[in-house]
Order: C-alpha cells, then structure tokens, then sequence
C-alpha cells in the first residue's frame, strides 16, 4: 500500500528537523513544552517532523530573531487566535472554555472538558492545522474586529 505524502505527513527526525531550522534539538523540545507546536509522535514516543510544523517553526523563529517577540509573546499572541469562532462554540460551551477565559498560551495547550474541544486531536484541528502561518495568524487578529 502506497502512502500519500502530503504537508502534514511526518517526514522528519528531530534531529533533521534541528538542522534543517539552525536550532539545536533542545531548543525544539522547549518550543513544545511551552506549547507553541505539537509534534507527531510515534509509539515509541519519537518526534516527527512534517513540512507544516517546520513551517510553523520558521514563523516562531522569524518572531524571535526577527521581530524580537518572547516565547511568552508567542503564546499570548497564538491565544488570541479566535477559536471559538472557528470551532463555533455556542455561548455556554465558550462560558466554561478554559481557552475562551484564559490568555497566555494557545488553545491547544489546554485539556478541554466540558466543551465543543473535548473529543477533537488538537493537532488535527482547523485551528492548529490552518494557523501555522505567521500572515493568516495575523490576518485573524486584525479581522476581529470586522
């Protein structure tokens, strides 16, 4: 059986995946214990890599080498991602939303219950697949006022 690669396929070691950023591998395993990327993990618990996350990586070292943003800077502004719009979340799922009533880290750092989110893989979720772009994250920000 032939396996169809597309941008979310995880292609990449961590440590190809270091390499192929300039970063060392530790500075990848902080980067997701303060939750600015999910990785794919094997049952053996080995990172991979697809295209996207390293997509997404290059926007998060961009914020910080270029633009001089903190990791904290990165989560509040992946926080303001508006995911219960994206998700539509009625108005009493967003009342007990730890997400919709917090700031400070992005939505798919926290454990849902109670909510539209409980039974979703965040790393499949629209809102963590179709933010990893640094403009489009930019562009939902911007719209919220619209």
């Amino acid at each position: 059986m032939e396996q169809i690669i597309n941008e979310d396929t995880p292609l990449y070691s961590i440590s190809s995946a270091a390499r192929m950023l300039g970063i060392s591998v530790h500075t990848l395993r902080m980067y997701e214990k303060e939750g600015l990327f999910l990785p794919h993990k094997t049952e053996s618990g080995h990172r991979l890599f697809s295209n996207r996350d390293i997509e997404r990586l290059k926007c998060i070292r961009k914020a910080i080498n270029e633009m001089k943003f903190s990791i904290a800077a990165i989560r509040n502004i992946y926080s303001l991602i508006p995911c219960w719009d994206i998700v539509q979340c009625s108005e009493s799922e967003r009342n007990s939303c730890i997400a919709y009533n917090n700031y400070g880290k992005p939505c798919w750092s926290y454990d849902h219950k109670d909510n539209i989110c409980k039974n979703l893989i965040c790393k499949k979720c629209e809102v963590y697949i179709n933010y990893s772009d640094c403009h489009k994250i930019r562009d939902s920000i911007k719209n919220i006022r619209k």
